[in-house]
């Protein structure tokens, strides 16, 4: 089965297929398509998530599966949340973001540094599906200011998960994916999506 992700994130399409080859899925990302990045507009992870199944599956006429993740830090009222991709402006790179966030931490010396990853998945039989499946995912840890580790993408580096005594970005590959954000809602997403495709 052909589903196509709505990202052109390598990193992404790497774990989205080794979590769900064993369904027999063939994931392929919408640059394959040509398909143009949808305007995320929404104000909650579940809003943009919606919005690009909704755009690849429109221009693909192939089934679709979006995800929509961010960091909230707890000592930034949340932020940067939805806008985690685009932190620091748009078109941002993560070394941009990741400064930005030091940035704004360093500012609040005293402040607590939980934080937690968010990572919302959806799929979309088609463009006009009224009930997408939607999987959550929520991994907490602690922002430090020190970057550690050269696995992962976006904020791992700075993300630090005291009951493994190492940053998302010093984790193996298979074990990020086992327990991360992403993982967990995959794993949700799969145990939804067995029916469909049995």
């Amino acid at each position: 089965m052909k589903i196509v992700l709505a990202s052109g994130n390598q990193k992404k399409l790497n774990e989205l297929n080794a979590i769900l080859a064993p369904l027999g899925c063939d994931v392929l990302p919408q640059s394959t398509f040509n398909v143009p990045e949808a305007e995320e507009t929404g104000l909650t992870f579940v809003e943009n998530a919606i919005l690009k199944a909704r755009n690849a599956a429109a221009h693909t006429g192939l089934p679709a599966v979006s995800d929509d993740s961010g960091i909230e830090v707890d000592a930034l009222n949340g932020a940067p949340g939805i806008y985690s991709a685009r932190f620091a402006g748009p078109g941002a790179t993560d070394a941009a973001n990741n400064a930005l966030l030091v940035q704004r931490l360093n500012a609040l010396p005293d402040a607590t540094r939980s934080a937690r990853y968010q990572c919302v998945i959806v799929f979309m039989r088609h463009a006009d599906d009224p009930v997408p499946l939607i999987a959550h995912g929520s991994w907490e840890g602690e922002i430090v200011l020190q970057p550690a580790g050269e696995q992962g993408f976006g904020y791992d580096p700075h993300f630090y998960i005291p009951s493994l005594g190492c940053t998302a970005a010093q984790m193996a590959p298979a074990e990020k994916n086992r327990i991360s954000h992403r993982g967990q809602a995959l794993a949700s997403l799969m145990q939804q999506l067995r029916p469909r495709l049995a």
